[in-house]
């Protein structure tokens, strides 16, 4: 099985009839279309000019990225599989957004196939059975930081206590940061990271987190001011289809 130059395996491109139906294989460009919908409209609240809505139907939230991100269509899952189990997906979300998708290329194990790995990444997920803000924000961003960067250190994942906020739009819930330190790292795209995530619940009354993950220590890495910025325009958009 290909192995990955970073600590986690994305998911591949597959498409699929029903969103419960997901095929995973490893190593490879993480994207899963899903039948979904499809982006629906939404008004812009509380960005700057120019920045772009990234709406997800299936969790009805909706938040804004800078012009230069790329946004996927809402029925796009991306996540990161088990470093022994490729069949295994970590963590994932919908409706993904990317800064610099490409930011970084390499065929892992000379078969021909090229991974691109984006610098930073955002998107909203489930709960996954999580019964306050606090739990789905810190299972999600704590998941995001062992999936994309420490695999299979769990040791070398760290995160702060959960911080009550409110988003521009009044949506309250509670955000906690992560980060990687210390993992052992190979490949030309490998690097430590960081992730947060924000904990809500939706209209349905169901807790759903907003997350954002990106690499650290690198050149153009997204500031912790511009992370903020993203996690301040989160917003309820619709009833929830999911």
């Amino acid at each position: 099985m290909p192995s990955s130059p970073s600590a986690g395996r994305r998911f591949a491109l597959v498409a699929v009839c029903a969103a419960t139906a997901v095929t995973v294989a490893a190593a490879v460009t993480a994207v899963v279309v899903l039948n979904g919908e499809g982006d629906g409209a939404d008004t812009p609240a509380s960005g700057s000019a120019g920045w772009k809505t990234v709406v997800n139907p299936r969790h009805g939230t909706a938040f804004e990225v800078p012009p230069d991100w790329e946004v996927k269509s809402s029925d796009v899952f991306y996540g990161f599989s088990d470093h022994a189990d490729p069949d295994k997906p970590v963590v994932g979300h919908t409706a993904p957004a990317f800064y610099k998708y490409k930011w970084c290329s390499v065929d892992s194990d000379g078969d021909g196939r090229i991974s691109d790995f984006a610098l930073a990444g955002t998107g909203t997920k489930g709960g996954d059975g999580a019964k306050s803000a606090d739990e789905v924000a810190r299972k999600t961003a704590t998941a995001w930081v062992y999936g994309a960067y420490t695999q299979p250190d769990k040791d070398a994942v760290t995160w702060d206590e959960p911080v009550e906020y409110t988003t521009k739009s009044g949506v309250k819930g509670s955000y906690v940061k992560a980060r990687s330190k210390g993992a052992k790292r190979t490949g030309k795209c490998a690097s430590e990271g960081r992730a947060v995530a924000f904990g809500f619940k939706n209209a349905k009354g169901d807790f759903v987190a907003w997350d954002f993950y990106g690499k650290t220590g690198v050149p153009g890495a997204v500031s912790d001011e511009l992370v903020m910025k993203i996690l301040s325009t989160v917003r309820l958009s619709g009833e929830p289809t999911g």
